[in-house]
């Protein structure tokens, strides 16, 4: 069980989406207008994510290295398609405010990097509590954000008021500028938690996998474009400029 709390605790704190690899920062910035939009948003995501790591840890040794990112899109864009049938049946008002960013989930690089660097490699369990832990985490960085624009902006919070004036509002972060306030500040005040516990000599763990841009061990075809192949394309520049000047 202890592989199963490290991958809640992966997408949670040290590895959290938002506020650590600062993925998905689309529908971060754009729907975080209030906090009930970040929870919908977050908790779409999250059953997209974790049913789409289960299904591609169930077919991994099945789908072809050739087809393999057609295949997760396939996979996850029919689990959106059921998500958005759903919200729009049984949630109209959420459904209508966040729009389409629903269907963008296809192509959230949150989604198809878990199923990449993870879910593709790992069996179903414990690629259903990572889709979890990663999930989560992105539930937890849109509804702080969505909390605090919601209160600074509009001076409420899940749309129950706070301030009794009008004069307590800030409409600057109702806007989009005011995502990227909220967001920056928050990100500040993680960093400085996590200096601290290094200061104290808990320091956690760096961030590793695809995501976090360690490519150590990773066996991608030449499709990856990440660090592995630009040093790859720079070792072959090197290799072949030597070449030419013999």
């Amino acid at each position: 069980m202890n592989r199963y709390l490290e991958r809640l605790y992966n997408g949670l704190w040290k590895e959290n989406p938002t506020f650590v690899l600062m993925l998905g920062m689309c529908p971060t910035l754009a729907v975080t207008t209030s906090a009930i939009n970040g929870i919908g948003m977050g908790l779409s995501t999250t059953v997209v994510l974790v049913l789409s790591n289960m299904m591609i840890s169930a077919l991994r040794n099945i789908i072809p290295d050739r087809v393999r990112m057609p295949a997760f899109i396939v996979v996850v864009a029919s689990f959106v398609t059921i998500v958005q049938f759903l919200m729009e049946g049984f949630t109209p008002s959420l459904y209508a405010s966040l729009g389409i960013y629903i269907p963008l989930i296809v192509v959230n690089c949150i989604i198809l990097g878990r199923a990449e660097s993870y879910a593709s490699k790992n069996p179903i369990l414990p690629s259903m509590f990572d889709g979890i832990g990663m999930g989560l985490g992105f539930t937890v960085g849109l509804t702080l954000i969505g909390m605090v624009r919601e209160i600074l902006g509009n001076g409420s919070v899940f749309n129950v008021a706070i301030t009794p004036l009008n004069n307590y509002h800030i409409s600057l972060f109702g806007l989009a500028p005011g995502a990227f306030f909220v967001l920056g500040g928050l990100v500040a005040i993680m960093n400085v938690i996590r200096k601290k516990m290094e200061a104290k000599g808990k320091p956690l763990p760096a961030a590793q996998g695809c995501l976090a841009g360690d490519c150590s061990g990773c066996s991608l075809s030449s499709a990856c474009t990440g660090k592995a192949a630009g040093s790859q394309a720079s070792a072959t520049t090197e290799s072949s400029g030597k070449e030419e000047n013999n």
